[in-house]
């Protein structure tokens, strides 16, 4: 019995953090320091107040350094940088008790073959995340021109299709047994529609505003919205529909539906030739 409701308090939690919706604001530092500035801390602020608190369930504060220096001394400074953005949230009337994790994460290491731009790319890691959790808003549904649920033979060249079951778990790029469900009827209507080509766009949502892509939890790669791009496609190749008649390509952050950001761990198919 017990770990039966142990099992049932695991489903409980996983389903509920894959619920959830993030947002990520990020504050930048300058070389060995931790204190923010004014602008910093009113900019933060209002980043903040603009959010329902009804809807703020946690607050997760992550910092973090560049590659630069000894482990324990970036480990420090990644934490006294935490604790200054907790303590700047918390003395501007922020309640402490949905502050869940504050953590030094250190130093934050550079592929060896970024050459390019190494101070700009140090310098964005030099910085805290701060990561609101979000309950989800209510579902409703999704009206916008040009989009559709399937296909159908009033289709136009640059029609999208979205579909509702089609959401990747955060960090994801696994489809998931809805997703194969929908992928089935969409691969039926391919066969049915033979004249369609299509390309499989991928995206992602609630990245860090310096960066476009999103990282694959499985691969650790930042290749999130191709990967799930790419795995459409795969899966739809396996269902005999002729990889002539398909592309794929990932967008990353850079076409938000401009609703629920939940919205957008979304593949959608556009119509490139009929």
């Amino acid at each position: 019995m017990k770990l039966f409701q142990a099992l049932c308090f695991f489903w409980f939690c996983a389903l509920n953090i894959q619920a959830q919706e993030e947002l990520v604001y990020s504050i930048y530092f300058p070389t060995n320091k931790s204190e923010l500035t004014k602008e910093q801390s009113k900019n933060m602020i209002a980043f903040i107040q603009k959010i329902d608190s009804s809807r703020i369930e946690t607050i997760q504060i992550y910092g973090y350094c560049d590659d630069v220096g000894k482990d324990d001394y970036n480990r420090k400074l990644s934490t006294d940088r935490a604790n200054k953005v907790k303590e700047n949230i918390t003395s501007n009337g922020i309640t402490y008790k949905v502050i869940v994790t504050i953590e030094g994460k250190g130093r934050v290491l550079i592929d060896d073959d970024i050459v390019e731009n190494l101070p700009e790319v140090r310098s964005k890691n030099r910085r805290v995340d701060v990561v609101l959790n979000l309950k989800p808003l209510p579902k409703k549904e999704l009206k916008i021109p040009g989009v559709y649920t399937t296909f159908t033979k009033d289709n136009i060249i640059g029609d999208r299709i979205l579909l509702s079951d089609m959401l990747f778990e955060r960090g994801s790029s696994k489809l998931t047994l809805k997703s194969k469900n929908e992928l089935d009827k969409i691969a039926k209507m391919l066969h049915k529609y033979k004249n369609i080509s299509i390309e499989i766009q991928g995206h992602v949502c609630c990245t860090p505003p310096h960066h476009k892509e999103a990282i694959d939890k499985d691969t650790k790669k930042r290749k999130l919205s191709h990967n799930r791009a790419e795995s459409v496609f795969n899966y739809l190749v396996f269902k005999k529909v002729p990889k002539t008649r398909m592309t794929f390509k990932g967008y990353g952050n850079t076409k938000p539906l401009g609703d629920n950001p939940e919205l957008d761990r979304r593949v959608e198919l556009v119509i490139t030739k009929m």
